[in-house]
């Protein structure tokens, strides 16, 4: 009988990716014995209209260098090629019919994020699609995300990541006024984006 495929999906702007999306995505790995984790850069986010967000193939390249030596993750290009507006139901809908009925899809991202559940796109689509991994600090209160109405349609997992308190917006500034960052992201990441001058110019 074949196992039944336990997959889960790290979704992220990854602007850069850093410690913190790497340690959780371990975490749920090892916590929801998911099969592996695909790191989902997304494409044209449809929540980051408030400001300029790097390129997405950057953003994927940062993402391969900082997983390439974990063989449990693998990287997707499915929303970075994707045209238009980038929007999760669709992804897990696609996904959903790549694996099949059977398959066991978990959809990782940050307490905050899933506070928006009710807002995002065809969320009854999306609740039906996958189970989601609530990633946050610890003495987070999950009562902030299954007492908001409609909450109960979605399967909620909370996962606890100390590494969590690190900040992508934070590295951005770092990086932009040369602060250091070491052990905040991997080195060859923060090499990649020095290097291709991603965050000069931010305040």
């Amino acid at each position: 009988m074949r196992k039944q495929l336990r997959l889960g999906i790290m979704g992220g702007t990854f602007d850069p990716i850093h410690y913190g999306h790497l340690v959780a995505a371990e975490e749920a790995l090892v916590q929801f014995s998911l099969d592996r984790v695909v790191f989902m850069p997304t494409g044209e986010p449809a929540r980051k209209s408030h400001r300029e967000v790097t390129p997405a193939e950057h953003r994927y390249l940062m993402t391969v260098i900082a997983t390439a030596s974990n063989p449990d993750f693998t990287v997707s290009r499915l929303e970075v090629d994707r045209p238009g507006v980038t929007y999760t139901v669709d992804t897990m809908l696609e996904l959903r019919a790549i694996h099949g009925p059977d398959a066991d899809l978990f959809f990782i991202t940050g307490a905050d994020a899933i506070l928006d559940i009710l807002t995002w796109k065809d969320s009854a689509r999306l609740a039906d699609a996958c189970t989601l991994i609530a990633a946050t600090r610890p003495g987070y209160d999950l009562a902030r995300i299954s007492t908001r109405p409609g909450a109960e349609a979605f399967s909620i997992e909370l996962m606890e990541v100390p590494a969590l308190a690190i900040s992508s917006t934070d590295i951005r500034a770092r990086i932009a006024s040369r602060r250091p960052v070491r052990y905040l992201l991997p080195e060859e990441v923060a090499t990649y984006a020095r290097k291709n001058r991603l965050y000069e110019g931010l305040s």
